[in-house]
């Protein structure tokens, strides 16, 4: 008769190690999708609006915002809102440039926007059309590959939305305006970065 093995005690704290890693990750990326929705003065949507919400939670943190988490943001800011061809538009360039792929993905986000601005197009009664919410709120692990938002990033997908626009203009709090705020961000975060590594530099040259 076969007996099982004592556990490890060092394999018990790398387990919990890795627990409180992935708590951490989860806050950090819950903190940036709400910097990215206080900073285009979004009013974040349901039990979002009892957390606090800073945009030096970015600065805080390890990584920059993502183009999942950005749109993500979105389903905050404007989630209650129907999805149109604009958002669909804006949505595949952001999925173009966070995959590098110029093809929409079947079972993707930017498949399941445009199916949804589709059928919402037909339907007459607005409870029944399908909300950003419903298509973003996922949108980080929707995407096959994922990558920090940048400024180019920011004007392909606000020339999207722009283009695909009966009144040629963007959505407040909408899916342009979620990247955008999340690019200026990360240029932020990367900005102070730099000059504290140089202050550091600057510092550590006085010393020596």
């Amino acid at each position: 008769m076969s007996q099982e093995q004592p556990r490890k005690p060092d394999e018990a704290e790398k387990e919990t190690v890795k627990h409180e890693d992935l708590v951490v990750d989860v806050q950090g990326a819950l903190a940036r999708k709400k910097a990215v929705a206080e900073s285009i003065g979004g009013q974040v949507l349901g039990q979002d609006k009892k957390a606090p919400l800073s945009s030096e939670s970015v600065s805080s943190g390890k990584t920059n915002i993502t183009i999942g988490e950005a749109l993500e943001a979105t389903a905050l800011t404007a989630g209650n809102r129907p999805v149109d061809y604009s958002d669909a538009a804006a949505i595949q360039a952001a999925e173009v440039r966070a995959t590098g792929r110029t093809n929409i993905i079947p079972g993707g986000v930017a498949a399941a926007a445009q199916s949804a601005a589709t059928r919402n197009a037909r339907v007459t009664k607005e409870e029944e059309k399908t909300k950003l919410a419903e298509i973003l709120a996922d949108a980080s692990t929707k995407l096959p590959a994922d990558k920090p938002v940048t400024r180019k990033d920011a004007e392909g997908v606000i020339g999207a939305e722009l283009r695909n626009d009966p009144n040629l203009c963007t959505r407040p709090g909408g899916v342009a305006a979620s990247i955008a705020a999340a690019a200026r961000l990360n240029q932020s975060h990367t900005t102070t970065s730099t000059n504290n590594n140089q202050n550091s530099n600057s510092l550590k040259q006085k010393l020596n």
